[in-house]
């Protein structure tokens, strides 16, 4: 399995080489929203900046708040933003891939396969010395078309046959809001029931690069993950749950995604909350 990583240095080569790869900036933060200010005032060469919000999610709602865009206005942002298909694509943002993993689990579910998160994304970039442009980025129209034939959802019906069968269902928040102690976001606090806690901000290290496959390997075979073992993954609203898919595939370990996550399971009062640890 190829990673689904790529490192500064490899991601120059490639800009450098007679493929470059479409770049989409994806900054974006739970508090403030998709960060374009920032896009704006310096991003990697070329980067066409895709509104998390706007772009990689649907209208909040009964389907939570970032359910999955449909399939045509999904591939009508990526068009807008050069991708074609037989072009590679990399994502990225400020730095631990939180939101640029969304880009990266879409494009996959929607059929294009060449796409990577670069791996301590902005920071790492800048960092190493490497060339930034500021301003907007206007792109020759792509020609990707989307297709949803992927079996790499659950939603929310099949989760209790899921957890009953011996699925491991990791939520991704953090440890706080998965014991109930606390909920900043949605009007319910707690869990879904049988879910293990694995905090996504345990999936890097301190200066936001991902931790090493074998250490990942071993954070998640200590959750209870194994190679022939089902994995599915939510979070608050299903955008940090596909880094946690992402950590998992540079582990060896393949995950489905609950997209619609806490926000949606809540929507109906009839599904059952856990608290505690």
């Amino acid at each position: 399995m190829a990673s689904p990583l790529i490192d500064v240095t490899e991601l120059a080569a490639a800009l450098a080489g007679d493929r470059p790869p479409v770049l989409l900036d994806v900054r974006w933060a739970l508090a403030t929203g998709p960060d374009r200010a920032r896009y704006l005032q310096g991003h990697l060469p070329g980067a066409r900046f895709a509104d998390l919000d706007a772009e990689l999610a649907g209208p909040p709602g009964d389907g939570g708040r970032h359910p999955l865009p449909s399939a045509d206005r999904f591939a009508a942002a990526m068009r807008a933003h050069g991708v074609r298909a037989a072009t590679p694509v990399v994502c990225y943002d400020a730095g631990p891939g939180l939101s640029a993993a969304r880009a990266w689990w879409l494009l996959r579910h929607f059929g294009h396969a060449d796409v990577r998160v670069l791996d301590g994304g902005y920071t790492a970039w800048t960092a190493a010395g490497h060339p930034v442009e500021t301003g907007e980025v206007t792109a020759a129209p792509g020609d990707f078309a989307a297709s949803d034939s992927r079996t790499d959802t659950l939603d929310a019906g099949a989760v209790p046959d899921f957890v009953a069968s011996g699925g491991l269902l990791l939520d991704a928040r953090d440890a706080p809001r998965f014991r109930g102690e606390t909920e900043p976001v949605d009007p319910v606090a707690g869990h879904i029931p049988g879910a293990v806690s694995a905090p996504t901000g345990e999936n890097v290290t301190a200066d936001g690069r991902f931790r090493t496959p074998a250490d990942l390997r071993d954070r998640f075979t200590a959750l209870g993950a194994a190679p022939d073992r089902r994995v599915a993954v939510y979070c608050g609203s299903g955008v940090t749950a596909a880094h946690q898919v992402l950590a998992l595939e540079a582990a060896g370990l393949t995950a489905a995604l609950y997209p619609g996550s806490w926000s949606h399971w809540i929507t109906d009062p009839g599904r059952p909350v856990a608290t505690g640890s």
